[in-house]
């Protein structure tokens, strides 16, 4: 545990200073909605970017004004001291206005401040619907991807490389539903702050690497014994990267027995076809993948699958968070509050910042608050 939270409690880790160090390259991208094992193929370091440990966004909000989420803010920020000058590359998605906007304002500020701006810097459109014509959308623009790593990179990105990232990266889903399905006993073997960083760590080591530490790790967590006499949580909405908000309720009694977050079991929900072309198969598999509210039309797919995570976790309430002026969550999680409640399943929903601006008291507040509506709030040791 400790080595899967040392990767993720700092940007740039040991282990991705050990692959600059042997000359290895390294390639930041913002969403889920990025076919890595593309990357990987590539003779890359995929790593998601993040924006914890910004400690302001007078950067941030120089460039993007007060009123946005906080989320690329952070990021910005990051960008803006230098703490992403070890990526050799960024590929940004617009996963949402904020987020597109990132793209510019992170150009913008390295007309201002110098080698902020890594030599490869990429706009990856996802489109909002999956349908023929998007397909079709989709793959020529990763294969506009494929060209550009392999243009700027001296790739020379192939079927046969493809293949064999996505076995690697199939492998990793297939050891994370392992996980869940620990996760999600009835008396779990490790905490949701725990869990959290597993997952984060597959974000920020290399693959090869990151499957053999979890290997080790389920079999160590196998036979361990069980955390009991909590209230089960799952925690829903905006991205959350951040170990402390899951502490926080922990240490009110709670557990986080389940998530849907894309720092979550978004993630590794689905695996890519290994017998199809494979440009084919990965468009299809991250096109296809629909958690997100970003994707238009799916609301009652994505319901019918939160219901069966709140059956298969037992959980006995729901915290849908969502980022300040994130309007796509924000809007979600007020029909997923409707939906679940008549059903019984109790709900709450948080408004939050993120970074710097937390509001860790009031947040702590509304969360003791619900675990007492709950009546099952322990007092965590």
């Amino acid at each position: 545990m400790n080595r899967f939270v040392e990767a993720v409690s700092t940007l740039e880790n040991r282990y991705i200073k050990d692959w600059k160090s042997r000359g290895g390259r390294v390639v930041g991208y913002t969403c889920s909605y990025v076919p890595d094992e593309i990357l990987h193929a590539a003779g890359l370091f995929p790593f998601r970017v993040r924006g914890f440990s910004a400690a302001d966004t007078t950067i941030g909000d120089t460039y993007f004004g007060p009123f946005i989420c906080s989320l690329p803010k952070c990021m910005l920020q990051l960008a803006g001291e230098g703490n992403f000058n070890f990526l050799d590359g960024i590929i940004i998605t617009p996963g949402c206005d904020s987020m597109r906007r990132l793209d510019e304002c992170w150009r913008k500020a390295g007309e201002d401040i110098e080698g902020i701006v890594p030599g490869f810097f990429f706009h990856f459109g996802v489109p909002h619907k999956f349908t023929d014509y998007t397909l079709k959308w989709f793959t020529e623009e990763t294969k506009r991807l494929i060209n550009a790593l392999n243009s700027h990179f001296g790739a020379d990105i192939n079927n046969e490389q493809l293949s064999e990232s996505i076995r690697l990266y199939n492998r990793t889903r297939v050891l994370l539903a392992r996980f869940d399905s620990l996760r999600t006993r009835k008396d779990p073997p490790f905490t949701g702050i725990e869990a959290l960083a597993v997952v984060l760590a597959g974000t920020a080591l290399p693959k090869e690497i990151y499957n053999a530490m979890l290997e080790e790790y389920l079999a160590e967590m196998n036979d361990a014994p069980g955390i009991a006499g909590r209230s089960r949580i799952m925690l829903v909405g905006s991205a959350n990267d951040d170990l402390e908000l899951v502490r926080i309720i922990e240490g009110s009694g709670g557990l986080v027995a389940a998530d849907n977050l894309c720092f979550g079991s978004r993630l590794y929900s689905d695996s890519v076809d290994e017998n199809s072309e494979p440009v084919e198969a990965l468009v299809t598999r991250y096109l296809s993948h629909n958690e997100c509210p970003r994707m238009y039309g799916d609301y009652k797919n994505r319901l019918l699958s939160l219901k069966e995570k709140i059956e298969s976790a037992a959980i006995d309430g729901v915290i849908l968070q969502n980022i300040r002026f994130c309007d796509l969550h924000g809007s979600e999680n007020g029909l997923f509050e409707r939906d679940l409640e008549k059903e019984g399943i109790p709900c709450m929903r948080l408004e939050r910042e993120y970074g710097p601006l937390v509001e860790t008291g009031r947040m702590k507040m509304r969360i003791d608050a619900f675990l007492e509506r709950l009546g099952r709030r322990v007092v965590a040791p």
